[in-house]
């Protein structure tokens, strides 16, 4: 028989988030034109902690700033040391504005970057981009 949770006077059982102690990490920077995504994870693939523009409260054309992003890296790294991380290698998406903000604000946070890789999707002639902008 499965065990009941007995609640008291109204209160909400809450279970708390458990503290891993990973030293060693990996910091994904998606910068799109419109936003900066940044998710730490292990070195097996499993998620950490994540930030992004948007979820820091930059709205519109702001969430693409280099500045958006880099709030955005120090909250992920402020998060990411509560885990334990120490180091982390930097994998890089996209052509965003925010790429290189991103990786001087997790270095000023306090987390060593040992290594920097641009994994952005290049294709070997598949679909047509969009047409180019003329402002």
């Amino acid at each position: 028989m499965a065990k009941t949770q007995t609640r008291t006077a109204g209160k909400k059982v809450v279970k708390k988030k458990e503290k891993k102690n990973v030293p060693h990490g990996v910091a994904h920077v998606q910068a799109s034109f419109n936003n900066t995504i940044i998710s730490i994870s292990d070195p097996m693939g499993n998620m950490l902690c994540w930030a992004s523009s948007g979820n820091q409260n930059f709205r519109g054309t702001r969430k693409g700033t280099p500045f958006a992003a880099q709030v955005a890296a120090g909250i992920a790294a402020e998060a990411a040391k509560e885990q334990g991380v120490r180091t982390v290698d930097v994998r890089v998406k996209g052509p965003g504005a925010g790429r290189e903000s991103a990786i001087r604000a997790l270095n000023a946070a306090g987390i060593q970057v040992t290594s920097i890789r641009d994994v952005t999707p290049i294709p070997h002639n598949g679909c047509r981009p969009p047409k180019r902008r003329r402002v």
